[in-house]
C-alpha cells in the first residue's frame, strides 16, 4: 500500500451502482472518505442492457461522492462478473540479476512483466495478473522473495482475460460518465480477503456470492484463483416467484421473503397463517400458511445451488473444493440457506463469517472489499486513482460551513 493513495471503486450490480472513495492511511488501512449508491436497472442477467441507465447511475454516485468529499474524481476501478473473466494460470523462471545482493523489486516486477507473455485468444483481452507465489531456488515457497538470496526463482501467476466486447461496452459506459477506468476486477476475487477468515484463506474454497440477479462463483486454491463464473439467478428470483406464485405484489413478496425467510420447510416451527395483502383475486386479501411461502423459496433455493453444483461439475472442480462460503444480500437474509446448500452441493457450506465483513454495510460491501483489494495489490508503484480538489473557494466553503456546524448547531 501506497500511503496517501486515495482509490476509487465502483460495484455495478443488477439493482444498484455503489461507489466507495477510500484513503490508505498511516497504518496502512482503508480510510473511507465517501460512499455512495444510486439504483439501476440497466444490468438484466450479468448483461448490460442499457448502457445509458447504467451511465447514469455511475454518474449520479462519483457526483454525490464527489460533493461529500469536495474531489473532483477522474477515474475509477470496477467490478466485473465472472461470467466474463478466462483464469489462465502460467509459469516463468526469472534469473537474479544480482544474486549476491538478493531478490530485488526490479526482478520481481520484470518477472510480471514477462508472465504477460502468452496468446490471447481472438475476443480477449488482458486485464490482470494476479501473482499466487515465488518459489526459490531451494525450493522454498514465499509471497514476497525481495531481498531473498536465490540465484533465479519460478513465479507462479494467474492471468485474467476479459471478454473484449464487454470492457469495450463497459470501458464507454465509463466515458460517458466522464470517468477513465483504472482496472477491472472479478466480483470474488475483490472479495475474497473481506469475506474469508484466516483459515478460509489458505483453503481451497468455493466463494459464492448471492446478490440480487446473479449468484457470482470465485474457486480458491490457497492463494491461487482456478475459476470464476456467474449464474444469472440470485435473490430477485425467490422475490418474484414469490409475487407470481401467490399473485401478490412485488412489495409484499419481498417483505413476506424478509419476514419469514427460510430455505428449507422441514426447520418450521409454527406454520401459522399470514394474511397476503396485496392478493390480485377476487378478494383483495387471502390467508395462507406460511409453509406455502416457504415452500416457494426453498424450490428457488434449490435451483440455485443445483445450478452451481452442475456447473462446478461441469468444470470438474468440485472434487478440489473443501468448504462453500456463502456472502450476498440475496441470500444471507434467508434462513438455512446454507444447510440447503450443504444438501446439494455435499460440500461443507457455511454464512461468511470474515472479520471484517460486518464493518461495512451489505450494500457497499463489494466497492469496499474492490477498494481494499487494489490498495493490497503487492509490487504496485502506485494504485491511486486520478483525483483533483476542487477550488479552493469550494474548500474554503467547506470549511465556512463545518465552522457554522461546531458553532451554531
Amino acid at each position: 500500500m501506497a500511503i496517501g493513495d486515495i482509490i476509487v471503486g465502483v460495484d455495478i450490480g443488477t439493482s444498484k451502482v455503489a461507489t466507495i472513495v477510500g484513503e490508505v492511511n498511516n497504518f496502512n488501512q482503508i480510510e473511507i472518505i465517501c460512499m455512495a449508491k444510486q439504483k439501476c436497472s440497466g444490468i438484466k442477467k450479468g448483461k448490460i442492457i442499457d448502457e445509458d441507465e447504467v451511465a447514469s447511475a455511475i454518474a449520479k454516485t462519483i457526483q454525490d461522492a464527489e460533493d461529500e468529499a469536495n474531489l473532483k474524481i477522474n477515474s475509477a476501478y470496477v467490478t466485473i462478473p465472472g461470467k466474463y473473466i478466462t483464469i489462465v494460470q502460467n509459469s516463468v523462471v526469472k534469473e537474479v540479476k544480482d544474486k549476491y545482493a538478493g531478490i530485488s523489486a526490479k526482478d520481481v516486477g520484470t518477472s510480471i512483466m514477462q508472465i504477460r507473455d502468452i496468446e490471447i485468444p481472438e475476443g480477449k483481452v488482458l486485464i490482470d495478473i494476479v501473482p499466487a507465489e515465488f518459489i526459490l531456488d531451494d525450493g522454498k515457497i514465499t509471497k514476497d522473495p525481495v531481498g531473498s538470496f536465490s540465484a533465479n526463482f519460478t513465479l507462479i501467476a494467474e492471468i485474467l482475460l476479459a471478454d473484449k466486447e464487454y470492457v469495450r461496452k463497459l470501458t464507454s459506459i465509463f466515458k460517458k460518465a466522464g470517468i477513465e477506468v483504472d482496472g477491472m476486477v472479478p466480483n470474488t476475487l475483490a472479495e475474497r480477503n473481506l469475506v474469508l477468515d484466516t483459515n478460509e484463506l489458505n483453503d481451497n474454497v468455493m466463494l459464492l456470492d448471492i446478490g440480487a440477479g446473479n449468484t457470482d462463483i470465485g474457486v480458491f486454491e490457497g492463494e491461487k484463483f482456478i475459476y470464476t463464473n456467474t449464474i444469472p439467478v440470485g435473490g430477485d428470483n425467490v422475490t418474484n416467484d414469490i409475487a407470481l406464485v401467490l399473485n401478490i405484489s412485488e412489495e409484499e413478496a419481498d417483505k413476506l421473503k424478509r419476514q419469514y425467510g427460510l430455505a428449507l420447510k422441514s426447520f418450521i416451527d409454527n406454520d401459522n397463517e399470514i394474511i397476503l395483502n396485496t392478493y390480485k383475486g377476487e378478494s383483495r386479501t387471502k390467508p395462507i400458511k406460511s409453509s406455502e411461502l416457504i415452500e416457494i423459496i426453498e424450490a428457488r433455493i434449490e435451483e440455485i445451488f443445483a445450478l452451481v453444483n452442475k456447473d462446478i461439475t461441469n468444470q470438474a472442480l468440485k472434487p478440489r473444493i473443501n468448504n462453500v462460503i456463502l456472502t450476498g444480500q440475496g441470500i444471507t437474509n434467508i434462513n438455512k440457506s446454507d444447510v440447503a446448500g450443504k444438501i446439494i452441493l455435499n460440500i461443507p457450506v457455511k454464512i461468511s463469517t470474515g472479520r471484517l465483513i460486518s464493518t461495512i454495510k451489505p450494500s457497499y460491501r463489494t466497492a469496499y472489499a474492490l477498494v481494499r483489494y487494489i490498495a493490497a495489490r503487492p509490487f504496485a508503484k502506485t494504485v491511486s486513482s486520478s483525483i483533483d480538489t476542487k477550488l479552493e473557494s469550494g474548500i474554503l466553503k467547506n470549511i465556512w460551513e463545518r465552522i457554522k456546524e461546531f458553532f451554531y448547531t
